[in-house]
């Protein structure tokens, strides 16, 4: 009915019209005198009931239609299609045009009675009156009851949109924040590539003539940590959005080879860690800074949401060209039925956490998955790709 509302309105307007014309033919068999012939009735019958169709498309227009036509169908006296026309009118304008416009045709109800009431039966106009200020009163407040309810739900529909639209805009500012976090970071990489360059090339130069092998040994340096900054450079472009410096200092990025450390300070902040690594190789610097950081984002979230007593273990192994990472826990790793407002749990898809894992994931290619662990707790696995630009 709310998806097509003339629908329900055309049926309505059919059923409220069938119902004065079985009253018109009974009349006729009944041979009734007094009622007008069919070629009027019905037409009068049809005007009637027409507008109720367009009374929420066109609420003042088949309002004031509807009381026109009322007037000559009460007239003739044809049934009951122009009191339920009217009450019907009556609630509508108030619901879909405003008090404003609701009194105003209730005014004009009310002059348009009065009259008739006036040119009636004396006898029956106290009754008459009673009943039509009981009708009119009834209509309203339905209508007042409806369009409150509809400007509470049109409320609530507008308030969704906007925390959706905010919600959006957070995720959007927490990506460009981790992309920028990135950016630098690989920036700090590529400076090193280039400064380890600059040296080894003055070295060559100097050992050019005394120690060719020297020599080639230091241009084959030079030659493999180029390729290794030009990949580099190429996700550093893809990541950087903007030239805004917030003047933190650079220092050394951290790599694979510090997860050991990683898990030290774990363990001394209270979370025992299980550290199992792989042979990873000589791994390319933006890939094992981006592996530290996924481990360093999953046991900062086991600390401060696995609960007390919660264990991890972090699984870094290499295959082939592909660098497998599993981070989990025996902690909570249940999703709240209830989140405080203002906060959510980075843990819990959508949070700032797991944008931040991902955003690096997908730097290099790679895949993430956060959830629950099948035999409980929290769990992060990621895939990398070893792209060893040459």
């Amino acid at each position: 009915m709310r998806a097509h509302p003339m629908a329900g309105d055309s049926v309505l307007a059919v059923l409220l019209g069938l119902f004065d014309l079985l009253l018109f033919a009974a009349g006729g068999l009944d041979e009734v005198v007094g009622l007008p012939p069919w070629y009027v009735t019905v037409p009068v019958e049809l005007a009637m009931v027409l507008p109720l169709v367009f009374r929420r498309k066109s609420p003042l227009w088949s309002a004031y239609v509807v009381l026109v036509i009322g007037v000559v169908h009460a007239t003739l006296e044809l049934g009951i299609a122009s009191i339920a026309g009217l009450a019907m009118s009556i609630y509508s304008v108030v619901v879909y045009a405003g008090r404003r416009q609701g009194l105003v045709y209730v005014g004009a109800v009310v002059a348009g009675s009065a009259l008739m009431l006036a040119l009636g039966p004396s006898e029956e106009l106290v009754i008459s009156a009673l009943f039509l200020a009981f009708g009119i009163a009834l209509c309203w407040t339905l209508g007042e009851f409806v369009g409150a309810r509809r400007a509470y739900d049109v409320e609530v529909e507008a308030r969704l949109h906007l925390l959706e639209t905010e919600r959006d805009q957070a995720t959007r500012i927490a990506v460009a924040e981790e992309r920028g976090r990135i950016a630098r970071e690989l920036h700090d990489v590529v400076a090193h590539a280039v400064s380890v360059m600059v040296v080894q090339a003055d070295g060559a130069s100097y050992a050019l003539a005394s120690n060719p092998e020297l020599a080639q040994r230091a241009l084959q340096t030079i030659s493999e940590t180029g390729r290794g900054a030009l990949g580099e450079l190429r996700r550093l472009l893809d990541v950087l959005r903007s030239d805004d410096a917030d003047g933190e200092p650079r220092v050394p990025q951290p790599d694979a080879h510090a997860l050991a450390e990683l898990a030290d300070r774990m363990r001394t902040a209270g979370v025992p860690v299980d550290l199992e690594l792989g042979e990873l190789g000589d791994l390319p610097a933006g890939v094992s800074l981006g592996i530290y950081r996924i481990v360093q984002e999953s046991l900062t979230n086991t600390l401060k949401h696995a609960g007390r007593g919660a264990t991890a273990s972090v699984r870094v192994h290499r295959t082939g060209d592909l660098v497998e990472v599993l981070v989990s826990d025996d902690g909570a790793g249940h999703i709240p039925q209830l989140v405080p407002a203002g906060r959510r749990d980075p843990r819990l898809p959508g949070g700032n956490g797991l944008i931040g894992m991902r955003e690096r994931a997908h730097v290099y290619g790679g895949t993430l998955d956060v959830g629950p662990a099948p035999g409980g707790g929290w769990q992060v696995r990621a895939a990398l790709p070893v792209r060893l630009d040459k």
